[in-house]
Parts: C-alpha cells; structure tokens; sequence
C-alpha cells in the first residue's frame, strides 16, 4: 500500500501561474497581509512576497496552506541558527 502522508522533513511547493501557491510542512503562521506572509516550515522560515495575497485554506494539523494572489517571490531563512552560531563564534573572540 502506497504511503499517502509526507514525513515531518518533506516539503512540497506547487505554484500555478503564479496565482495559486500550495504548501505543505508548514507547522505555523508567524505572519500574514496582502503582500507578505512569514510561514515556519519544516525546511525553515518562508517568506512569501506579493499582491493580493490571501489565505484560501489552513490546516496546520496537516502541514497544509494554499495562499492564492500575485506571487512575486518565495524566499527560505535560516537566521535563527546562523545568529545562534554568530554569537557562539563571536563570544569565543571576546
């Protein structure tokens, strides 16, 4: 029988026509408005750029958000483990 679910580290990224943006592993909205969402994913921090942005569906107990509008980039952060490390490093040099 074929596995239907992802695991907790998979994420998948459909964008149509740059209208229709659908996410999965996603475990939490930092924050949101019609030109900028912030998404905690299991990859990192995803930033979503553009207009018109608005949430059509949300299901954070499956990892599922669908955000429709004009999508102008999607962006990944890792700043809270580089600043962890920065100050790891810079407190050594003191």
């Amino acid at each position: 029988m074929a596995e239907t679910g992802h695991k907790a580290t998979e994420q998948n990224i459909t964008l149509l026509n740059r209208k229709i943006l659908d996410l999965s592993g996603v475990t939490k909205v930092e924050s949101f408005d019609s030109q900028l969402f912030v998404l905690k994913t299991v990859l990192g921090d995803l930033t979503i750029k553009g207009f018109g942005l608005h949430m059509k569906h949300l299901n954070l107990e499956s990892g599922l958000v669908t955000i429709e509008g004009n999508v102008h980039s999607l962006s990944y952060s890792d700043s809270g483990s580089s600043s962890k490390k920065k100050s790891l490093v810079s407190q050594l040099f003191k």
